[in-house]
């Protein structure tokens, strides 16, 4: 089925759209975090990382909270890719400290990753092996805050929490619709003091998120409306945050669109970029956006002819021009190259020698199975190979 087929058919097939998360966005709208907590919300545990600490970020929400009578406890070791080990941690310091009313993460993706699972395992017990999938949380879960300070992941906007096992570094997506926050708090204040390499990384991902989720086999009515605002916003509004950094009207509409775009994940699905760079980033470390940034372009190319209809109209919204597979793809590795990231694997250090392995684990991942065009690992070893020259 192309994507015209599967965009015109999808009315009749209907949808479920179940929201539960209260959104603020607007700028130094963190200064009303606490209008934002119920009045029984009273013991707070902040999960977030030495960076945002270091960006004094984490002091203003303490003191935020602190002014209104709030205790907090906060847990700031969170790094990239938050693995089981970084998990139980926090759960112990949480257990140590005092069992929160209310978890509150600030940061990026990471952040919010680890404050989910930690909020798993505190309500329901257990491990986080135990919620790999969706619905495995049987228990109420406590009410959650997310604040991020990345225009990217839109793990905000997510019920999934994607924590990597520490033995055998297999990502788990660990979903229930319980582990959605509760508020969400959008400040692009928060974004001026993020680092060119992070925005790049950041910006990518979110544009992959926006791209991926309107042609997925999972495309809805609904996810389309979230897919095509994110990538209007992203795919414009990108380069103007690479040029200039300190515009913050240009970050705000990045930081709707990453959030639209994870809205849009969280009523579709992913595909084959996703499958493909999950691999990289787990057997090479190498960044999750700078991993998918790679990858985009050859996905859209092996995907052209069953999903071309839908890339056009996503080219058509942003004025990009051209109507070809080669078009978009140009224009996705030229963001990657204006915002410094490498455009194959060759450079990126990835031996030619790990391309049929790499293969066989994309072929695994989950999102594999919503790539519009059905991928094998020959497939992926293809697609492998035309990103690695």
């Amino acid at each position: 089925m192309s994507t015209a087929d599967h965009i015109s058919t999808s009315l009749s097939e209907g949808f479920d759209f179940y929201p539960t998360t209260r959104v603020l966005f607007g700028n130094g709208v963190l200064h009303r975090l606490s209008d934002c907590l119920e009045a029984n919300w009273e013991k707070v545990l902040l999960v977030t990382d030495p960076g945002i600490v270091a960006a004094g970020h984490a002091r203003i929400v303490e003191d935020l909270l602190r002014g209104v009578g709030r205790t907090v406890c906060t847990f700031d070791s969170v790094f990239e890719n938050p693995t089981t080990t970084l998990v139980d941690a926090g759960v112990a310091f949480a257990r140590e400290t005092a069992i929160p009313d209310v978890i509150i993460a600030l940061g990026g993706g990471s952040a919010m990753d680890t404050a989910k699972g930690i909020n798993f395992l505190l309500s329901n017990g257990g491990q986080m092996r135990d919620y790999w999938g969706v619905g495995k949380a049987h228990l109420p879960m406590l009410p959650s805050v997310g604040i991020p300070t990345t225009a990217g992941t839109g793990s905000e906007a997510q019920s999934f929490a994607l924590i990597s096992d520490a033995q055998t570094h297999q990502k788990m997506a660990c979903g229930d619709v319980k582990a959605r926050f509760t508020r969400v708090l959008l400040d692009p204040n928060l974004l001026l003091t993020v680092p060119r390499s992070v925005a790049a990384v950041t910006g990518i991902d979110a544009l992959s998120h926006a791209l991926e989720s309107y042609v997925c086999t999972r495309s809805n009515a609904v996810s389309r409306l979230f897919s095509r605002e994110a990538w209007r916003l992203l795919a414009v509004h990108f380069p103007e945050v690479l040029a200039d950094p300190n515009n913050l009207d240009a970050w705000g509409k990045m930081m709707v669109g990453a959030n639209f775009a994870g809205m849009a994940i969280e009523n579709a699905m992913l595909g084959a970029a996703h499958a493909a760079a999950n691999p990289l980033t787990a057997r090479l470390d190498i960044v999750h956006g700078q991993a998918v940034g790679v990858m985009l372009p050859h996905v859209v190319v092996c995907n052209w002819e069953v999903a071309g209809d839908g890339y056009r109209e996503l080219m058509n919204l942003a004025g990009i021009p051209g109507e070809s597979a080669s078009d978009l793809a140009d224009f996705l590795t030229g963001l990657c190259e204006k915002a410094g990231l490498k455009v194959n694997l060759s450079s990126l250090g990835v031996d030619e020698s790990l391309l049929m392995p790499l293969a066989g684990e994309a072929a695994q991942q989950w999102t594999a199975n919503f790539n519009p065009r059905a991928m094998n690992a020959g497939d992926f070893e293809n697609l492998y190979r035309s990103a690695w020259s």
